[in-house]
């Protein structure tokens, strides 16, 4: 049963920073070709740096990470070229960029709530999280190793797609948050490449965070929050959602404009 098409494709080579958008990608059992591939570690305390704790790291997403054949390059958000040295400057904290995550790395989540009644720069309650409990070994993803997000959650929520980091948005019809009912089962995306959606994605402060040139919007959260509270996975209580988590059943290409069929 076809339920939408690919709409956009994007890529995030570096964790939390911003990405580059693709007209088309392989996928592999990692995701995207090249998606979550590095992380910067924070010297201090051993994490990977996440704008998920937006007091120490809402910066992450003023620059911008895009693959070249020679390797990842990173820019600011003037468009000019930063290294480790430099970057680490203009987060105020010194940063490496990682290819492989150490066993049992974590990164900071601040309870979103918090941030949201607080403010972005007030001390609030964090969590402490593994990354990539649902994704092959190696990359910096925050559970597995592909995101997707509907135009039908898009339009409810009435924001932009930027601010969720997803890597595929699929154009739906349904109204509403419809990718909830493809959670267990197989998703098929053009000729190859399957799919199977495992989780509801739980939101945390990020959407709401200047993205570039997107200013703040609490309402990326709130909206969520009030409308669309699903439990992820069992023995986690219902926390605001948007898009889905999923796993590659069958490696492919993904390209603009491919159906995606429900199995």
């Amino acid at each position: 049963m076809r339920s939408g098409t690919v709409e956009r494709i994007r890529r995030y080579p570096v964790k939390s920073l911003l990405g580059e958008e693709l007209g088309e990608a392989g996928v592999s059992e990692r995701g995207l070709d090249g998606d979550r591939a590095l992380g910067l570690l924070d010297a201090a305390s051993g994490r990977v740096a996440s704008a998920k704790n937006p007091r120490l790291w809402a910066e992450m997403l003023r620059f911008t990470a895009v693959l070249h054949p020679g390797g990842v390059v990173i820019t600011g958000p003037d468009g000019r070229e930063v290294g480790e040295g430099e970057l680490s400057a203009l987060l105020g904290r010194e940063v490496s960029l990682v290819s492989e995550r150490p066993p049992g790395t974590t990164v900071e989540r601040a309870v979103p709530e918090e941030v949201l009644a607080r403010g972005i720069d007030r001390e609030v309650a964090v969590t402490e999280n593994e990354i990539g409990r649902a994704a092959p070994a190696g990359g910096f993803f925050d559970f597995a190793p592909l995101h997707l997000l509907t135009t039908s959650t898009l339009d409810a929520v009435a924001t932009e797609a930027a601010r969720y980091r997803p890597n595929l948005v699929i154009r739906t019809e349904g109204d509403g948050y419809v990718e909830n009912a493809w959670v267990g089962r197989e998703l098929r995306i053009g000729p190859d490449l399957r799919l199977r959606v495992l989780a509801p994605t739980p939101r945390c402060a990020v959407p709401t965070l200047v993205h570039g040139e997107l200013p703040r919007s609490t309402a990326a959260l709130k909206v969520l929050a009030a409308q669309n509270r699903v439990v992820p996975l069992e023995g986690m209580p219902a926390l605001p959602c948007a898009g889905v988590y999923a796993q590659v059943v069958e490696p492919g290409r993904v390209r603009m404009g491919d159906a995606v069929s429900l199995g």
